[in-house]
């Protein structure tokens, strides 16, 4: 029998109906600036993100007074980070960076939130992963019409292993996203390396000896 979220809001006292689950996963992100890698790296800048929104989406966010959030890993994973009490403000006041890419958004143009991040699941953060479906589009949900599976409880929050040099292998587009002990290793190492085309099957072979290796 499988565990699924809702039960999880049970045990906290709160009915899913008072609940909507927003999984965040941006395409427009900068490198080294999608939700996740904002979540993980500069929390702040999450909040913002996440506080900022369009005015089309106004109806789903102010029915419910709880917001579970959920990031998408750089696998593809739906990652929880946390339990947030929403308010509606307002319009936004006033010009704002866009954390996650290079850009304003305007006073007038959007819909701001107060979040607080409720210590209601705070222990879980980074620890749940749900099978969110194949609605990956459809990022902002009820739970009460959405009652997520919970395919893995980890005992701490931890990305993955570094798989060693022979074992690397990994797209251009992600590099920016690996896990900061990924980095730090191919930042510390030098040597031979291997570019391959999935299209036009041609190949590089290549010689890191920079400062920053690989």
């Amino acid at each position: 029998m499988p565990v699924l979220f809702n039960s999880l809001l049970a045990q906290i006292g709160l009915k899913p109906e008072t609940v909507i689950l927003l999984r965040h996963q941006d395409k427009r992100a900068a490198r080294g600036r999608t939700p996740y890698e904002l979540w993980r790296d500069y929390p702040p800048a999450f909040e913002c993100y996440q506080s900022i929104q369009s005015f089309e989406n106004r109806p789903k966010f102010s029915r419910a007074g709880r917001w579970a959030s959920f990031v998408a890993t750089p696998d593809g994973a739906t990652m929880f980070v946390g339990l947030y009490a929403a308010r509606y403000i307002g319009v936004l006041a006033q010009d704002t960076p866009k954390p996650h890419c290079d850009g304003v958004d305007l006073a007038g143009s959007c819909d701001n939130y107060d979040l607080q991040l409720d210590e209601l699941l705070a222990d879980l953060k980074g620890k749940i992963f749900i099978e969110w479906g194949d609605g990956t589009r459809a990022w902002v949900q009820r739970a009460d019409n959405q009652n997520k599976p919970i395919i893995e409880l980890r005992s701490e929050f931890k990305e993955r292993d570094f798989p060693g040099f022979l074992n690397f292998s990994e797209p251009l587009s992600k590099v920016e996203g690996l896990p900061k002990t990924w980095i730090e290793n191919l930042k510390y190492a030098r040597g031979i390396y291997l570019l391959t085309c999935p299209k036009t099957k041609e190949q590089y072979v290549g010689s890191a000896t920079g400062e920053e290796g690989f």
